[in-house]
């Protein structure tokens, strides 16, 4: 009986198995920022221990750092927002781990940072102390977020007590309609399965239509994994990873190269695996995506009328009728043509060179609408950098949009990148929760890069198709 991938990496990293019943699992890559590892590195410290590996952790700074730069200047205006840039650089110091500071190009988003500089590779276990970590799974990984006290037992040990997760194959077939990206087919199949449905299990993303995309497409797939509820969510490596991971900085090289890619195609799912649940999306008919609620899942394609409060099963009507109430939309209305206020470009979901490409081909040639704020921030240094060689920032600043720096930006707020009042956000980042980008009452719509630049020429929700 063949084994899939994710049964293949967990088999292989297991140290022990637990009194309690878990697993101890080896961490082959941690990943840190300045947000959750403050406490964890000061919980070793209280302890008297070192950090086992230090070359297997790795560091940046993303969640605070403001994207105008002229606001990076030390010591940042925010006191706390510097304290925790001052503990990350004094403990990646102290315990010899490498830093991507704000002094050098690698600095960026975590999750963009591990693939570009070839840190993420297939076969690995991946942890780090933020729930978008099932990014790193686009390249055949276990990978996942994790808690402080757990980013804590990661620095210490290099392993984690787990229990096994169940699998679950996505088949997505068919092939995708122009104007349609991978933020749409994460749309998509969250919309289907629900914020709650891959509770408990690993999603394995396959078929046509994962074939068919490039690397930085299926990261943004595995990267809204965790919002649908799974804890991991990956695709099988193949000629694609291998292609984009060959002579990035921290990849193999030489004869060690021949031995990595023999042990990466070994983790692929076997033609035989078997797994504890198969569902196949048709992607043929897909349409552009767009959320209308406070859920990622509450999400319909461009033309289709919100859903009525009805349809629901009874036990989820609360939760609509109160996204219905926040957002201030009528079940049964139509998103497009909704004004906005900002437009936002960027995050470890939609913030890497093809994201900002497909942006500029839609804003070239044409002007912001005067009613909106556009931002578009890179995911890392790296990024604006090959951006600005190919002329994108030209295209961005000639069309009216703000050009930043690399950050994490308006898709969490932690920083002064944030909303004000019930403004509306047309945005390429991860979750419309309430208060999720700074204001406590502003009100964020999820859609593909594409087509947040489109929303921000015309000052309202449009279709991005007619500007292809």
């Amino acid at each position: 009986m063949g084994k899939n991938l994710y049964q293949k990496i967990f088999e292989s990293h297991t140290v022990a198995k637990l009194p309690s019943g878990q697993t101890q699992l080896f961490i082959g890559l941690h990943l840190a920022h300045e947000v959750t590892s403050p406490q964890a590195f000061a919980m070793i410290r209280e302890d008297g221990l070192k950090v086992l590996f230090p070359e297997r952790t790795f560091a940046t700074v993303d969640h605070i750092i403001p994207t105008v730069a002229e606001e990076r200047i030390r010591p940042l205006k925010d006191e706390i927002a510097e304290e925790m840039l001052v503990h990350l650089e004094r403990n990646t110091n102290d315990f010899g781990i490498r830093f991507f500071g704000t002094s050098t190009e690698e600095q960026g988003v975590v999750h963009v940072v591990g693939p570009e500089q070839g840190i993420t590779q297939p076969g690995m276990t991946i942890a780090c102390g933020d729930s978008h970590t099932a990014t790193h799974g686009a390249f055949g990984t276990i990978a996942f977020g994790i808690g402080t006290s757990q980013v804590a037992d990661v620095l210490a040990t290099q392993t984690l007590a787990m229990a096994p997760l169940k699998t679950r194959r996505i088949v997505f077939t068919g092939s995708l309609k122009s104007g349609v990206t991978p933020k749409d087919v994460a749309l998509a199949y969250i919309a289907k399965l629900g914020v709650n449905g891959g509770v408990g299990y690993a999603y394995e993303f396959t078929g046509p239509v994962i074939d068919n995309m490039e690397m930085e497409g299926r990261m943004t797939v595995c990267n809204m994994a965790i919002e649908a509820g799974a804890r991991v969510g990956y695709c099988n490596p193949d000629e694609k990873t291998y292609a984009f991971l060959k002579g990035k900085p921290f990849a193999p090289k030489g004869e060690k190269w021949e031995e990595a890619l023999a042990y990466w195609k070994s983790v692929a799912s076997d033609p035989d695996a078997t797994y504890d649940d198969e569902v196949e999306i048709d992607c043929s008919e897909l349409e552009p995506m767009i959320t209308w609620g406070i859920t990622p899942a509450q999400a319909i394609q461009l033309n289709d009328n919100m859903p009525m409060i009805n349809s629901f099963k009874e036990s989820e009507r609360f939760v609509v009728a109160e996204a219905y109430e926040y957002m201030g939309f009528e079940e049964g209305g139509k998103m497009i043509g909704t004004p906005i206020d900002v437009a936002f470009i960027g995050s470890c979901t939609n913030g890497r060179l093809s994201d900002l490409k497909s942006a500029a081909s839609i804003l070239k040639g044409h002007k912001v609408n005067p009613n909106v704020s556009l931002w578009i921030v890179p995911g890392s240094m790296k990024i604006k950098k090959q951006a600005e060689e190919l002329g994108l920032d030209k295209i961005f600043i000639d069309a009216g949009a703000e050009w930043r720096e690399a950050g994490c930006s308006l898709c969490l707020a932690m920083n002064p990148d944030k909303l004000k009042g019930r403004q509306v956000s047309a945005s390429s980042s991860n979750r419309n929760f309430k208060g999720r980008q700074g204001s406590p009452s502003g009100r964020t719509l999820l859609m593909s890069p594409a087509m947040v630049a489109a929303a921000a020429i015309e000052g309202k929700v449009a279709d991005v198709r007619k500007y292809l």
